[in-house]
């Protein structure tokens, strides 16, 4: 079963199979904004929606740290544009 955790003190959202990372979702953190700036599946494991969970947890976040989104990644981008976030 796959994993997704945040870990704010490193910037990201990490996708876990068992113990092995499989995927990542990095962000830039400002005053009050966070910058989504890459995100990355490995590419077996690529057409099962983990990069769009990813993204997600960024978005749930945020919203918990009442932080704005903004992405430099194209994904994360289409995907804050179907959550209304930019």
């Amino acid at each position: 079963m796959i994993e997704i955790i945040f870990e704010k003190e490193k910037n990201r959202a990490i996708a876990l199979d068992d113990t092995t990372q499989i995927g990542e979702c990095d962000f830039f953190e400002t005053k009050d904004c966070w910058n989504i700036t890459h995100t990355e599946v490995n590419s077996n494991y690529q057409g099962q929606g983990i990069a769009k969970k990813l993204v997600e947890c960024i978005i749930e976040n945020a919203k918990k740290e009442d932080k704005k989104l903004i992405a430099e990644c194209s994904y994360a981008k289409k995907v804050l544009e179907k959550h209304g976030g930019i």
